[in-house]
């Protein structure tokens, strides 16, 4: 099964009508100009184009009113995604499986990839760790997102450099020169200074949408988070003690510490202007998407 192929099928059976309807609505152009799509009618002022006034609209309200078009433009959709080693840990078990943060990158990447390429729009790809980073060309094609998809999936390994998702957003801001709806998927904690920087630098130019991929909780029992086998840890290469999991007042410890962890982070993007959802397993991530682009939708108009 393919990648693109699984993000359809999630999205066949979880989104509902409204849900796909509201995205599709989601990337009718902000800008205003001439296109093929009438948009509304407003008041003439002095230097408006006199070919766009409704003289039938203007004649019933007696006064002169222009028509507005929605422009017709062709957007970039740029795919930014940490592919450092910690993305190869595991996020959650589904069916008795594990699943790698890895494949919860891809899956949220795909879904708003074929979002755009549904509507003609090109995607492209940044991704990379501290070693190394790499930018894949635009397209608009289902081949073209599937093979960015199996980039995310071939550069994400356990033998990948350390995540370093500022070093991924410089080379970005290096590279990137046209302007793009931006997703960064990564599983950054925490928005340091030198993070804002890169963000507030790219802000300027994109339009930012981010995603973060929660981690595998290690103090949970084996038969609930991650199955009978041994815990590792990635980035430590050490294997977590077997009595961290199912101690209920460590539980309860790492629980606050990652709604700390969640709440300080959010409100570093909220200050930055910046929209972001959390995903912590493929069944919402979904909703977390719609989610994301409904709150974009409505602080673009404030």
């Amino acid at each position: 099964m393919t990648y693109l192929h699984k993000v359809k099928v999630r999205l066949s059976i979880h989104a509902h009508r409204k849900a796909l309807g509201l995205l599709e609505g989601e990337y009718a152009a902000a800008q205003l100009g001439r296109g093929m799509d009438f948009n509304d009618l407003r008041e003439y002022v002095r230097g408006d184009d006199v070919k766009d006034i409704d003289w039938k609209a203007s004649a019933r309200g007696r006064q002169l009113l222009i028509k507005r078009y929605v422009a017709e433009r062709q957007h970039t959709v740029l795919l930014c995604v940490s592919t450092g080693r910690s993305m190869a840990a595991l996020n959650q078990v589904e069916a008795g499986v594990s699943v790698p943060k890895r494949d919860l990158a891809i899956f949220v990447a795909g879904l708003l990839g074929y979002l755009a390429v549904r509507h003609g729009d090109l995607v492209s790809l940044v991704h990379g760790d501290a070693v190394e980073q790499h930018v894949r060309p635009r397209g608009s094609t289902e081949v073209h997102l599937e093979r960015l998809l199996t980039s995310i999936h071939d550069s994400t390994t356990p033998q990948s450099g350390p995540s370093d998702l500022g070093a991924v957003l410089r080379y970005t801001a290096r590279v990137v020169r046209r302007r793009a709806i931006m997703l960064i998927v990564s599983d950054e904690v925490e928005i340091t200074d030198e993070l804002a920087d890169a963000l507030r630098r790219l802000g300027a130019q994109h339009e930012i949408l981010f995603i973060t991929i929660g981690d595998l909780d290690p103090t949970l029992p084996p038969r609930v988070g991650a199955g009978a086998g041994r815990l590792y840890d990635i980035d430590a290469a050490a294997e977590i003690p077997s009595w961290l999991r199912g101690d209920r007042r460590l539980q309860a410890e790492y629980a606050a510490l990652v709604g700390d962890e969640e709440a300080g982070l959010r409100r570093r993007l909220d200050q930055l202007g910046i929209v972001h959802e959390r995903v912590r397993d493929t069944d919402s991530a979904i909703t977390a998407v719609f989610r994301l682009l409904e709150r974009h939708r409505h602080a673009r108009r404030r």
